[in-house]
């Protein structure tokens, strides 16, 4: 297969042009010097017998004309061109020009490499410029990019009229080249790692070689004032002034070039296409992520550290515990110090004797002592102790990996596309490791690997996909490893620390880069590639449509790493780019919940790009077109954009550091954006900017937040104090039950307690939208719920436990636990049992308590004053709110439910009643509950002058099945409360109720039974 590679794409044709406008007004030429070599001794087969060597043989024996590039421009013209540059690309304007440093910024997967070198040919085509040096910081970029030279040189060559061009990777041991590196009047590209150029001691670029006349190499490079191409250099500098930046400046270079997604230091911005334009225009793949947590896995003393910190001496550390909390058992970030006992912090005896020793928080070594009966070890970041079985966890990642993968091959499959997968790993040694005679032996990743793609074959959904396909070969040939290889052929974990693990590194990516075109092609069965750290940069394969990450990246910022392996676009066998979300969605397997991954990913695109995502800059609006008189169009500029900033801002719209509020939000929604009359010729750009920038979540506004006032004419009244005085009291209650009822009530209800679940990985599924607002995630089709297997639980004291929770004697709960028939739950999954039998005696024991309760009314200095109504404040959203009411005591009704909407609606309109109040949250009547609130007291009137007084309960249903057990208790304590105060004539009485009609269809029997009685009430 041949790559196509697309000559006009509008954005990488603006980032060429933004780089060699710096240079507009530059003429075409270069700069000429010597290049001497000192004639080494003659050897002596080269002179007559006899004759002895002479000292002027050591002279000048010749030199060569070395070729330049050289810059005319003034400063004030290059700082010109780069304001010009910025204002048309709207990007912060550089104060002055303070180096030869420029920042190109483009979001992984868009055509970086591409970019810069069409740059170099666009240079050389318009200015002249010849000599040019890439730097890159890994083995593996440096690979990528000499691949890309060889598989873009037909490309070059048939846009640039087929310039002559050479290019060569640097190498110690064949410093001739850099010889003609100086010499050559062709193109000259230099590609070389940071690690080879920022040692002088010990790097031979910085030494007198005979290789090179004689000359250190680096003069030769100096004299050549080369454009610089740095790839990747907040990987290359090691700050402003580090080795790998001094290197850089040691070439004396014309420029510097800098090309990355995530610039720590940007000098001079001239070009941004960054997370947020990318993911908007479509030019990268669209993100998915299927996250699995486990949940009600609390059976085990778990211990994770988040983090460790000192400050200012004080040093402690995050850590991850399973906590008890009034909903149960939690996974919380809790902070710890040395001696910490983990029982007291989490509140729970499966913790016993756990407690925390040394914290380190040395850099790269950061670790806590876990001490524990029995034992004790060392945590570093990221680890966790008494987690559930890793492996059970993996495999099901795996399965679900190969589920996506086969879903999609499914689908792009006919449209030519082949899928790729591809899965990190802690260490090589669980992929493939090597017996006492060197031979491969599969570890447990490939072991699972295999069983489940077995399994997956088998599945008749997929059946299509393995026709005429040997599962007993195929299941090999479909994965393979990426690593770093040792000279003995085996695989290794590697970092690129020395010249040894380099070489390493060396033997293994070329081994990728070769096959770059071979893995998109059918031909090849290989699908699925496990890697260390091989592919963390440097590697990027359009086809990778799923990713796994089967070590932990919960603490590392590398979710945007992990993800840039597979945002570019897929090719297809032909290939060409495939465009659009359609095809192009990459999934990312990942353990933690997908609000997380979404916020974490936020908060490493804000760290790695300095985008500020909700924020207006001063410089936002610069950018856009404005239509002179003349027809001709220019940009706002920075000083308008300002002006308009600062409007923004006086109108409350955004804060000092132009965070965007909700007023803005509000006026874009509605389209009420006042802004000055100079800009309304550009009012839609502007919006058009702000909308972007504000997003588009709905929050509730608080400004539809509104106070409630007391209606004085019905608060006033003697009719309200009438009902008021009849419901005010406060009462207090006593109880009394049956012992032996109370058992066999929880024995029931425990017998109809809902199964015990397993501990169990829930999988969901969200797709992960990056605006300019933020990263916002949206759950979507594709949960699951898998059963994990836990066979190393440690069973609690269960009638201890339970004793502690319940408050019952262990011969009352050994009666229950037994009776219930149900204790094989508890081996099953010891927390949730507990948890659940806690819970239904506890509820037994309340609805016991109501049962056998008795109210009783508390003195008169006990009530609930009239005056309440005014001195609480009622507030409410007005979405929740029935407007300007007559018969209330409030002028507006706050209900909680279209029930109490529709009742309060329904005792407005109805002649029968007198008034009404929305009971407030004050108004509570004590139960062994918890506290209740009723929702009315209603006055009815009966045509004439007879009035009945009720406190109602609305529902929905009237069926006590229907009612929450904890509902109808309190509906029952509510009842004999009202009872307790039911003294003295036509007391207040308390009702559950539907609707108005019923209410009022009551109203009418009690009236009636009145006139039954000759008025009598």
């Amino acid at each position: 297969m041949k790559l196509h590679f697309e000559p006009n794409l509008d954005y990488q044709l603006q980032a060429i042009e933004a780089v060699c406008d710096l240079f507009r007004g530059q003429e075409v030429c270069r700069t000429e010097f010597t290049v001497t070599m000192k004639a080494p001794p003659p050897a002596a087969e080269d002179m007559f017998p006899g004759t002895k060597p002479e000292q002027l043989t050591l002279g000048v024996a010749e030199s060569d004309l070395g070729v330049g590039n050289r810059l005319t421009l003034l400063d004030d013209e290059l700082h010109q061109n780069l304001a010009d540059i910025q204002l048309r690309g709207g990007l912060p304007p550089s104060g002055a020009l303070v180096s030869g440093d420029f920042t190109v910024e483009m979001e992984t997967g868009t055509g970086k490499t591409y970019v810069y070198l069409r740059s170099i040919f666009e240079m050389n085509k318009r200015y002249g410029f010849s000599k040019f040096v890439i730097v890159v910081p890994s083995v593996a970029i440096k690979e990528g990019v000499y691949k890309t030279l060889q598989i873009t040189e037909e490309h070059f060559k048939g846009l640039y009229a087929g310039v002559p061009f050479d290019y060569f990777l640097y190498d110690s041991s064949k410093l001739g080249q850099v010889r003609n590196f100086a010499t050559s009047s062709n193109i000259q590209i230099m590609v070389v790692t940071v690690g080879a150029i920022n040692k002088k001691d010990v790097n031979n670029l910085y030494k007198d070689s005979e290789k090179t006349g004689g000359e250190k190499p680096i003069d030769l490079i100096k004299a050549t004032r080369p454009v610089v191409i740095v790839d990747e250099p907040q990987s290359v500098d090691g700050g402003l002034t580090g080795a790998g930046k001094t290197a850089l400046d040691a070439m004396n270079p014309l420029c510097t070039l800098r090309y990355s997604a995530t610039h720590v230091d940007k000098h001079h911005m001239v070009f941004r296409l960054d997370a947020v334009d990318a993911y908007e225009r479509r030019l990268v793949k669209q993100i998915e992520v299927a996250s699995a947590t486990v949940e009600d896995a609390h059976n085990k003393p778990f211990v994770r550290l988040v983090s460790v910190a000192n400050r200012r001496g004080t040093i402690s550390a995050r850590v991850e515990l399973d906590v008890a909390t009034a909903s149960g058992v939690k996974r919380q970030e809790v902070t710890v110090s040395d001696g910490d006992d983990l029982e007291q912090v989490a509140k729970r005896a499966i913790y016993a004797d756990f407690r925390v020793g040394e914290i380190s928080t040395a850099k790269d070594e950061a670790f806590l002592e876990l001490r524990y009966p029995g034992g004790e070890t060392f945590l570093s970041v990221g680890q966790a102790h008494g987690d559930v079985d890793a492996l059970a966890v993996q495999r099901e990642m795996i399965r679900r990996t190969i589920k996506e993968h086969l879903d999609k091959e499914k689908r792009l499959r006919p449209l030519g596309i082949k899928v790729l997968s591809l899965f990190f790993i802690d260490e090589v040694a669980r992929y493939r490791s090597y017996d006492a005679d060197g031979n491969p032996v599969k570890g447990p990743y490939a072991r699972i690997f295999e069983e489940e793609y077995r399994r997956a074959a088998k599945l008749p959904t997929y059946q299509s996909l393995f026709e005429e396909i040997d599962l007993t070969s195929a299941t090999e040939e479909v994965h393979n490893g990426y690593f770093s290889i040792d000279k003995k052929g085996g695989w290794t974990d590697t970092s690129e620390n020395n010249a040894a693990n380099r070489e390493n590194a060396e033997r293994a990516y070329n081994l990728i880069m070769k096959e770059k075109e071979k893995l998109l092609s059918f031909d090849t069965p290989l699908k699925f590639i496990f890697s260390h750290s091989a592919l963390k940069e440097g590697w990027d394969n359009p086809n990778v449509f799923q990713i796994c990450t089967l070590r932990d990246i919960q603490t590392e910022r590398e979710r945007r790493q992990t993800i840039g392996r597979g945002l570019r676009l897929a090719v297809n066998q032909n290939g060409e780019r495939v465009r659009g979300f359609e095809v192009n969605t990459l999934t990312v397997i990942a353990t933690e919940n997908y609000e997380q991954f979404a916020e974490n990913l936020q908060k490493e695109i804000e760290a790695d790009t300095g985008i500020r995502f909700g924020i207006v800059e001063q410089h936002q609006f610069a950018a856009i077109a404005v239509t002179g008189a003349d027809g001709q169009t220019v940009p706002l500029g920075i000083d308008q954009s300002k002006v308009l900033w600062e409007h923004l801002k006086a109108a409350g719209h955004i804060d000092a550091k132009g965070k965007v509020q909700d007023s803005l939000k509000t006026a874009l929604k509605d389209g009420t954006l006042a802004l000055p009359a100079e800009f309304d010729a550009q009012r839609s750009q502007i919006a058009e900017v702000l909308r972007k920038v504000s997003g588009r979540l709905e929050i509730k506004n608080a400004d539809e937040r509104k106070q409630v006032a007391v209606r004085k004419g019905v608060y006033l009244s003697p009719e309200f104090k009438e009902l008021w005085d009849r419901i005010k009291h406060k009462t207090t209650y006593r109880v009394q039950f049956d012992n032996d009822k109370l058992i066999q009530n929880c024995i029931d209800s425990l017998r109809q307690a809902p199964a015990i679940p397993k501990a169990r990985l829930q999988w969901r599924k969200a797709d992960i939208a990056i605006g300019k607002a933020g990263v916002e995630a949206t759950e979507k089709a594709g949960a699951a719920t898998v059963v994990l297997d836990e066979t190393d639980i440690e069973l609690p004291d269960l009638l201890t436990d339970l004793q502690d929770r319940t408050q019952l004697t262990r011969r009352s709960i050994a009666t229950i636990l037994s009776g219930s028939g149900r204790l094989d739950d508890f081996k099953r999954n010891p927390q949730q049992f507990i948890e659940l039998t806690a819970e239904t005696i506890n509820r037994c024991k309340r609805l016991a308590l109501v049962d056998g309760i008795k109210y009783q009314k508390l003195g008169d200095q006990h009530v609930y004053a009239q005056e309440l109504f005014e001195q609480e404040e009622l507030t409410g959203y007005l979405k929740n709110m029935l407007m300007d009411t007559g018969k209330s005591i409030y002028e507006h009704v706050v209900y909680d439910s279209t029930t109490e909407r529709d009742f309060a609606d329904a005792l407005e309109k109805n002649n029968a009643i007198k008034l009404y109040a929305k009971l407030p949250g004050w108004f509570k009547v004590p139960t062994p509950l918890g506290t209740y609130n009723p929702d009315w007291a209603v006055l009815v009137e009966d045509g004439g002058a007879q009035r009945l007084y009720f406190v109602v309960e609305t529902k929905g249903s009237l069926f006590t099945d229907d009612l929450r057990n904890k509902e109808r208790a309190k509906i029952a304590c509510g009842e004999a409360h009202f009872e307790a105060l039911a003294v003295g004539e036509n007391p207040a009485r308390y009702v559950v109720e539907r609707s108005v009609i019923d209410l009022l269809a009551e109203s009418a029997a009690i009236f009636r039974s009145y006139e039954n009685l000759g008025g009598d009430r």
